[in-house]
């Protein structure tokens, strides 16, 4: 069975391997010593904490062994032959667009689905706006379609 490829930049999986070092040698760590207190409590079959720290450890585990397939499947975005080379938008390009409807410039890097944060400006490629931009020019208006009002921006600028 093929594992399925993730999309991240090099900062994204800088930041995934980041949080992975800091579950396995910090919060691993508070875990451990979340459940010796809980334990030194007595009783384990009515201990709230220790109910706490179990469920606490089983989350960071499982986030453990998400980072290490994403991580183990990443594939790097190659920004520098991005936007700079096809001129066109494409993963990994920052790109200005001004909404035509409300007449408002916003910014976007496109990004891999597992670094998508749109409130501070990574858009996922899969997005609706993303897949529209996606091997569009400066200048190009593109048509946002696939969600319940469609709507028109234009690409103001390439990075």
């Amino acid at each position: 069975m093929t594992q399925k490829k993730f999309l991240v930049t090099k900062e994204g999986l800088d930041e995934l391997l980041k949080e992975q070092e800091n579950l396995i040698h910090v919060v691993r760590n508070e875990v451990i010593r979340e459940l010796q207190e809980a334990r030194a409590q007595g009783d384990l079959s009515e201990n709230a904490d220790y109910d706490a720290a179990r469920d606490h450890q089983a989350r960071v585990e499982a986030r453990i062994r998400d980072l290490e397939a994403m991580i183990a499947n990443a594939e790097i975005i190659d920004e520098d032959k991005g936007a700079g080379a096809s001129k066109t938008v494409t993963l990994g390009s920052t790109v200005r667009i001004l909404d035509l409807e409300d007449n408002v410039e916003e910014v976007y890097t496109i990004v891999g689905s597992i670094e998508s944060d749109p409130l501070n400006g990574k858009l996922s490629n899969i997005t609706p706006l993303a897949a529209a931009l996606l091997d569009h020019k400066v200048g190009a208006t593109v048509t946002v379609d696939n969600v319940e009002e469609p709507y028109k921006v234009k690409i103001l600028e390439l990075k």
